[in-house]
């Protein structure tokens, strides 16, 4: 085939792209940009250099399909495991005539049946880490209260619409800051939720009638240990808290919830 430049002396001409192609390739060139400047905030160690996006653009835009961090290098490498079991009071019906009877379950690794979802899957879904995250945001918000706050969470609260509020009024009475009631509050109300979820998916929303979440974290063998055979992990540290009333948040849906969790609880060995 002859060569078009050898035949007229002239290169070919490209086929100029369209004001739409033009259009496309400037917005992906821009998201491109965006993207990765966003990634570099958020990467990077927290500097004034997050001012230039302004409100929560940066978090609402990276949590949460893109969240990261460099957590998983040194200085400061996650060291320890998160966990969050739930167990509930459950109704179980007694002879006709006679009155039901209450009575506790089995703690259950809400945990565990997550993770499931992502061992062996080179794409697990956002489902296989919510436990393990609401249990360290849990946690490190219990930790912040002083010694009487603890003991009061310690405590049963589970009668009434209010229970929530009543702990809150018995929070703020044995602390100074209130800003650290509210923000432990805050994850009270979601472990809640979350543990009223779990429950509902496993025993049935009509027999639960409390619901009780146990949060801890482990840390792993030191790694001066890591070549010693009798090294042992250190205790878990674990946030007491009571039993507790159900909590639905507005716009969750347990049946969506329940179909989601049953498939890996059922998979775990609970059949």
């Amino acid at each position: 085939m002859t060569d078009p430049e050898t035949q007229t002396g002239e290169p070919p001409r490209r086929k100029a792209r369209s004001p739409i192609a033009r259009v496309g390739l400037v917005l992906v060139t821009l998201f491109a940009g965006w993207h990765i400047f966003a990634s570099f905030l958020w990467i990077s160690p927290p500097s004034e250099l997050r001012t230039l996006v302004p409100g929560k653009a940066l978090s609402s835009y990276m949590i949460p399909w893109f969240g990261q961090s460099w957590s998983v290098f040194a200085p400061e490498p996650i060291n320890g495991d998160y966990r969050l079991e739930v167990r509930a009071v459950i109704k179980e019906e007694g002879a006709e005539g006679a009155e039901p009877s209450y009575v506790a379950t089995e703690w259950v690794s809400a945990t565990d049946v997550e993770l499931s979802k992502s061992r062996y899957n080179l794409f697990p879904p956002r489902a296989a880490i919510l436990a393990t995250q609401q249990s360290s945001k849990m946690l490190n918000q219990w930790k912040k209260l002083n010694k009487e706050q603890k003991e009061i969470t310690a405590l049963g609260y589970y009668e009434g619409d209010d229970w929530l509020g009543r702990m809150q009024i018995a929070l703020d009475e044995k602390g100074e800051d209130k800003n650290v009631v509210i923000d432990y509050i805050v994850q009270e109300r979601y472990t809640s939720a979350y543990a009223t979820q779990v429950a509902y998916a496993i025993w049935g929303e009509d027999r639960v009638t409390q619901v009780q979440f146990a949060v801890s974290r482990q840390n792993i063998i030191p790694f001066a240990e890591r070549h010693n055979p009798d090294a042992k992990r250190p205790d878990p540290e674990i946030a007491n808290t009571g039993w507790r009333g159900t909590l639905e948040m507005p716009g969750q849906s347990n049946k969506d919830f329940a179909e989601t969790f049953l498939k890996s609880y059922k998979g775990d060995s609970h059949e």
